[in-house]
């Protein structure tokens, strides 16, 4: 049994995380900014560390109580990414200070551009810290989900249709959350240092397979637009609608022996629940 430290303990993948933790044996503080949060984590049997990623300090006394550490938030303000990403730095810094020589676990989240975050882990693993780095599939499906699956469907039901771009053959990798907080738990007890982790359920699901459920669901028309219509029926979702990225995660689960073994994500829309709320 560890003590582990979460931030973002009370988001969307950090709630499960913690309770894949407890339900495993260990003890957890979480950290929240928020009543809500706080009264989530007490709920679910966690302790609570309130503050935020710019107090330094106090990630630094958190991190260095624990046994370990599973690093998760993240300020998602695509308005300033760049300060988001070195925000994001500094606390990875602040946090890796606090466990240098110790041999204990630090688990990150990878981000878009974040290679600074990265590589200031990778030091780690070289000064007596036990870091592995977690890169999820863009999404990370499951109830409550609020990232791109939710704007697709809400960009059909804008539109009228929901499209895909060309043949739709580009493919999109994902996981379950629940998949997801399975593989930080194994991450924080058995990664090797300096270990680089895919959290992939599904490698590759054709994205014209993606806009026929969201189209049948709605009971609205599936429909091939163009790359040069991607951009305006998308938003700043275009570009990622029209990559192909399939990934693997075999290499991480013969490490770990993690097994994705929730429903993927053409079962998970076919359930209905994504349907039933609107975003904003």
């Amino acid at each position: 049994m560890m003590r582990i430290f979460v931030t973002g303990a009370a988001g969307y993948i950090g709630s499960e995380v913690v309770r894949e933790l407890l339900e495993g044996g260990h003890q957890v503080t979480g950290l929240t900014r928020s009543d809500q949060g706080a009264a989530l984590l007490e709920k679910a049997g966690a302790e609570v560390h309130r503050g935020t990623l710019e107090d330094l300090d106090s990630l630094q006394r958190a991190a260095a109580a624990a046994d370990g550490v599973i690093h998760l938030a993240f300020n998602h303000d695509f308005s300033d990414f760049a300060g988001s990403l070195a925000a994001d730095l500094r606390a990875v810094e602040a946090m890796g200070a606090a466990l240098e020589g110790s041999g204990k676990p630090f688990v990150i989240t990878a981000h878009a551009n974040g290679v600074a975050s990265e590589n200031a882990v990778i030091g780690l693993a070289e000064r007596g810290v036990r870091t592995s780095i977690v890169s999820l599939a863009p999404s990370v499906h499951g109830e409550q989900d609020k990232g791109f699956v939710p704007r697709l469907i809400h960009i059909a039901r804008m539109k009228g249709f929901s499209a895909y771009i060309g043949d739709g053959t580009n493919r999109w990798p994902a996981v379950h959350r629940f998949d997801a907080a399975a593989l930080f738990r194994l991450a924080v007890e058995a990664a090797p240092a300096g270990s680089r982790l895919d959290g992939v359920g599904d490698e590759g699901i054709r994205f014209r397979d993606i806009a026929a459920v969201i189209g049948r669901q709605l009971n609205l028309p599936t429909v091939s637009i163009s790359r040069e219509e991607a951009e305006g029926h998308f938003g700043f979702l275009g570009v990622l609608a029209a990559l192909d990225i399939p990934r693997s995660s075999a290499q991480t689960q013969e490490l770990l022996g993690w097994r994705p073994v929730q429903p993927g994500l053409l079962e998970d829309l076919e359930q209905g629940h994504y349907f039933q709320n609107t975003i904003e």
